[in-house]
């Protein structure tokens, strides 16, 4: 099912696409109950963000589903072999990159805000600041994180190619 990769590799890159697969599908969830008009953990988005969303939530079902499409999708290509391997595993790699930068660079700057290192100059809103430097943008770098896993084990070496 998996040639030119060890079966010790596929495991390690199965269990990661699956971590990044439900750190993924907690996300979509979470955007899909909010188009729904879900207000569970709305506060934690900040006021911002939800003054700009306003009137058009209906956004957040694309979100959501595109969300839910990059979750599932390296997990699913793995069980039935890679389609157009070097495009998908290239747009997986993306993906992960977009997903280590953003959540990384989020739940740093989030927290030193948080801290009072950084102080903007027209305040902030401490609610939404601790929702995305604590849960949000931490969980896209976890999610980022499992992919770069499973995309590695999962790649045949030189040797195996």
């Amino acid at each position: 099912m998996y040639p030119k990769v060890s079966e010790s590799r596929i495991r390690l890159g199965l269990a990661a696409f699956i971590a990044a697969a439900v750190f993924g599908i907690v996300h979509a969830g979470f955007s899909l109950f909010w188009a729904g008009g879900g207000t569970w953990l709305l506060w934690s988005l900040g006021s911002s963000l939800l003054e700009t969303f306003q009137g058009m939530e209906w956004v957040l079902h694309l979100v959501g589903l595109a969300k839910l499409i990059a979750a599932v999708a390296p997990l699913v290509m793995l069980r039935r072999g890679w389609w157009k391997a070097r495009l998908t595993r290239a747009a997986c790699w993306a993906g992960a990159l977009v997903l280590i930068t953003w959540g990384g660079l989020n739940t740093v700057i989030g927290n030193l805000v948080l801290t009072g290192v950084i102080q903007p100059s027209s305040g902030f809103d401490r609610p939404g600041m601790i929702g995305h430097a604590w849960l949000w943008d931490p969980l896209f770098l976890v999610w980022g994180a499992s992919l770069v896993v499973g995309i590695f084990a999962t790649e045949p070496g030189p040797a195996q190619a």
